[in-house]
């Protein structure tokens, strides 16, 4: 029989990278932690984990079991932090996947009337770089509740919540730095601040680069969202960021795609939410 202790274990030796430091970061002996791993895989049929010089990888049986191994602890702790808060023991906490780009963006006014509302109950944020891993990490069970662009055939609740624009940033003293408007064609000739390949918001450069008609030229590319305006302010080309990042009193210069560059943000659950996950959406939305 499975336990949760061996999922536990599963997943701790696949995030430390080998079985030294999973059983220090336990509190438990090696051989111990190596037991229950072998008890893990004979439940399974098969073997988990190949054991390398330097480090281990995950079998195909055992990236097959990593999604539900930890949706399994996640709904356990859920249950404990429920079971605590109905016995009085702690405040609740509400756990959100997101994008970086949120998290700067849209997702600060929020929490502050969050917390406003709800003093006692914590927030939880587990960040992610691009839509597809935001809405796998949903789907492993990571969070209550996820807000991101809206997941293609999500086969749970998805709450519309707003159109986001996205805009160029440019030096102020760049030439093209005129106006309130620029048409993503006068720039192909430029070289852009781009995203690091797997980054959401580099898909998005590329797709509207790709509709005006050219391949954007990389000047610097960032795993950053919040540099992307800084290093288009320092001169170093024109970078698309999504409106809401940008400080009051940003000092580059912004202008408007014609045509509008924009995405759909919702907030979406694997089934009804609980009481918890509604009134964050209501949060949102209001």
């Amino acid at each position: 029989m499975t336990t949760l202790r061996q999922l536990e274990y599963l997943v701790t030796v696949v995030d430390q990278g080998s079985f030294t430091k999973a059983a220090e970061h336990l509190h438990v002996t090696q051989p111990a932690l190596s037991h229950q791993i072998r008890t893990l895989e004979r439940s399974a049929g098969g073997p988990l984990l190949e054991r390398l010089p330097r480090n281990v990888r995950l079998t195909p049986t055992g990236r097959a079991m990593m999604p539900h191994a930890r949706a399994a602890l996640a709904d356990a702790e859920r249950a404990r932090c429920a079971a605590r808060q109905a016995a009085g023991l702690e405040v609740g906490e509400l756990q959100i996947a997101t994008l970086y780009s949120i998290t700067l963006g849209v997702l600060p006014a929020a929490l502050r009337r969050w917390r406003q509302i709800y003093p006692d109950v914590g927030i939880r944020l587990f960040e992610h770089r691009h839509t597809d891993e935001l809405a796998e990490a949903m789907h492993a069970g990571q969070a209550d509740l996820a807000v991101g662009p809206e997941p293609a055939g999500w086969p749970g609740r998805t709450y519309w919540l707003r159109t986001e624009e996205l805009v160029v940033v440019l030096a102020a003293d760049d030439p093209a730095a005129v106006g309130e408007t620029v048409c993503l064609r006068d720039l192909k000739n430029r070289a852009w601040v781009h995203y690091t390949p797997g980054h959401g918001l580099g898909d998005v450069l590329d797709l509207a680069c790709a509709q005006a008609g050219f391949e954007p030229r990389v000047a610097v590319r960032t795993e950053q969202t919040a540099a992307a305006p800084a290093l288009a302010t320092a001169g170093l080309g024109p970078a698309l960021v999504p409106d809401t990042i940008l400080p009051t009193g940003f000092e580059g210069h912004v202008l408007r795609p014609d045509p509008p560059v924009c995405r759909t943000l919702t907030a979406y659950t694997r089934g009804a939410p609980d009481p918890l996950a509604a009134a964050f959406v209501d949060v949102l939305r209001s």
